[in-house]
């Protein structure tokens, strides 16, 4: 899960399927959005849709006519895409986007109409990360070693690699471009990292609500 302006890697869910893998994503992106969601752009894989009604949604009032609803429903200001390729064997015939939730020209407006930024994250991921390479013999045995791997790889993604992407003009004599990291674009630091700054950072725990 990436923020499309900063190419910041937001959350990653490690579970046996998909459905199970979005539903984790959605509760974790629920933290620091508690009433309404992102705009969020994905496949058609996956489960999002039901997991984002699952995690957001309300069953609506009882109107007193008919049968009481049970079921809950995505609010009026979630706005979701969903992009659909279609396949045959290997190659790709087709490409199809359909609005989900929200007002359909405002989300295509908003978002696009590809995963094309996601889909890039994960090329670098394949690259960075023997584990998540296909067809090898480098895949994690077991979850733990996986989240493990995956946790180390994103840190490193969004603290010490420069992202040509995201170079702003540079106002330095000398010097055309100014790089910036996935957490500079987001406003976390003003620099970007070195290995060792990463694995020297003191991590402050969050201080969580007494109830």
């Amino acid at each position: 899960m990436i923020d499309i302006d900063s190419r910041l890697r937001l959350g990653r869910a490690i579970t046996k399927n998909e459905c199970d893998a979005a539903l984790l994503l959605m509760q974790t992106l629920k933290q620091a959005h508690p009433v309404t969601p992102p705009a969020m752009a994905t496949d058609a894989r996956g489960g999002y849709e039901d997991a984002i009604v699952e995690t957001w949604g309300e069953v609506p009032a009882y109107s007193g006519f008919g049968r009481r609803p049970r079921r809950k429903r995505a609010g009026p200001d979630v706005q979701y895409l969903q992009v659909k390729k279609i396949h045959s064997g290997s190659r790709l015939i087709a490409v199809e986007r359909e609005v989900v939730f929200g007002d359909p020209q405002a989300v295509v407006e908003l978002l696009g109409a590809h995963t094309a930024y996601i889909e890039r994250s994960q090329l670098t991921s394949r690259q960075m990360n023997g584990r998540v390479v296909r067809k090898t013999l480098s895949y994690s045995k077991e979850l733990r070693c996986l989240a493990a791997s995956c946790a180390w790889e994103d840190a490193v993604y969004n603290w010490t690699r420069r992202n040509r992407s995201l170079r702003v003009q540079s106002n330095a004599p000398g010097r055309k471009w100014d790089h910036r990291s996935p957490a500079m674009a987001a406003g976390l630091t003003d620099r970007i990292w070195s290995i060792h700054e990463l694995l020297t950072a003191v991590v402050v725990p969050a201080k969580r609500h007494q109830r």
